[in-house]
């Protein structure tokens, strides 16, 4: 941090202090950029949005363990008649429950420990961009503060101020979650459960996750065009009530809840001058998932060596960060791909489909094919190996259209 005519300038801003924006605070820190932080809140981590799945990749770069609540090693998948499907073993992990507060606050510490500042309870109100730097009006803690950086990043979720300040665009879909955490539920602690219909998630699916010490957190997504004017609570509802399952939730006694978008599918361009965004602001969300940590710090690993080179170059124009974020067309491509396998998949069938293609699933040779390829990050070559050797799931791809072998 230097002080230019009087005021405070940074080589970068990240507004948002989450853990895809404490990441890149922490990589940029590293290596000897002056970085702060701008979060709106008064403490990290809260409020959260999120099921709290981290996949072992991304818990390997922060070497974060102490915030694990529960292993995953597997997930039983029920139809909307009850088939059930069950994929994973117990012999391997195949992601991470977390604290997302402690989690969170562990990202961020790594940054300050790495150098960053960290400005709480304060958010951008203004923002002027000049051949020489960013010009930041903020508002911290009540006092309004002018300050001057190279590079302005929005790592500020599903809402962006950044994106939305400097007309970026949209994702190219915009999800709702809702989520309630609970006690009272039984069922095996290391495997997660997913539930499918048109009267639970639209076009989606339902989860019940066990976060340890007896806890699970019970989960729905979906989007507002299939939901037919129902709330995501009545879905929730419709879950708990369901006459397949209401025996299972009927000792259920809800802990807290809370509800919030889900932003997916990359904006066409996440930069201009001397300004970028990534993670949830840039639409980085799995539209299998609606995880955002493992490919926001995919992202922040594809380009972090470039991207220091030129703030230390100060060669910060659109065109320097068009070649920055050139490794965005292979992530983005790879969004495409798994949007299209869950339109196939889930979004596209009604009910009686759905329970086609869980019979289908559960035949011996597919759960084998899926227990040896599947992988919840990356959906895409379980579903290329299903279209070589599954003459049904090559039927069935015909719906997808040429999106999930080109796009």
């Amino acid at each position: 941090m230097e002080k230019l005519h009087g005021v405070l300038m940074y080589q970068v801003v990240i507004i948002g202090a989450g853990p895809v924006g404490g990441r890149l605070a922490t990589e940029l820190s590293s290596r000897g950029i002056s970085t702060l932080m701008i979060e709106e809140h008064s403490e990290i981590g809260r409020p959260f949005q999120c099921a709290g799945l981290v996949n072992p990749p991304a818990m390997q770069a922060v070497n974060l363990q102490d915030t694990i609540l529960q292993d995953i090693n597997g997930a039983l998948m029920h139809s909307p008649s009850g088939i059930q499907v069950p994929v994973g073993n117990d012999e391997v992990i195949r992601t991470h429950v977390v604290c997302r507060k402690k989690f969170d606050q562990g990202v961020v510490r790594q940054a300050m420990e790495a150098g960053s500042h960290l400005w709480l309870k304060s958010k951008p109100v203004d923002a002027e961009i000049t051949n020489e730097n960013v010009n930041l009006t903020v508002d911290h803690d009540g006092e309004i503060v002018n300050l001057k950086c190279q590079l302005l990043v929005g790592a500020d979720g599903a809402h962006s101020w950044t994106r939305r300040k400097f007309r970026m665009g949209r994702p190219k879909e915009m999800m709702i979650g809702f989520q309630a955490d609970v006690q009272g539920l039984e069922g095996k602690d290391n495997w997660l459960e997913m539930y499918t219909g048109r009267n639970i998630a639209p076009g989606f699916f339902a989860w019940v996750i066990p976060t340890g010490d007896s806890t699970h957190r019970i989960g729905i997504w979906s989007k507002a065009d299939l939901l037919d004017g129902k709330s995501m609570e009545q879905c929730y509802n419709s879950l708990i009530s369901h006459e397949l399952w209401k025996d299972r939730f009927a000792d259920v006694k809800e802990i807290s809840r809370y509800c919030g978008p889900v932003p997916c599918g990359l904006i066409r361009k996440p930069f201009k001058d001397r300004v970028m965004v990534i993670g949830d602001a840039a639409g980085m969300a799995k539209p299998t998932t609606g995880g955002g940590i493992g490919p926001g710090f995919r992202q922040v690993e594809a380009i972090i060596e470039k991207l220091s080179k030129c703030i230390s170059e100060d060669k910060l124009k659109s065109s320097n960060l068009a070649k920055v974020c050139k490794p965005y067309k292979s992530l983005s491509k790879d969004l495409d791909r798994a949007r299209a396998l869950r339109d196939l998949l889930v979004t596209i069938p009604d009910d009686e489909e759905l329970d086609s293609h869980f019979a289908m699933f559960n035949r011996p040779e597919i759960l084998e094919l899926i227990n040896e390829i599947g992988d919840i990050e990356h959906p895409v070559p379980l579903g290329l190996a299903l279209l070589k050797r599954v003459p049904e799931f090559r039927k069935l791809a015909l719906r997808a259209g040429v999106k999930l072998l080109f796009a």
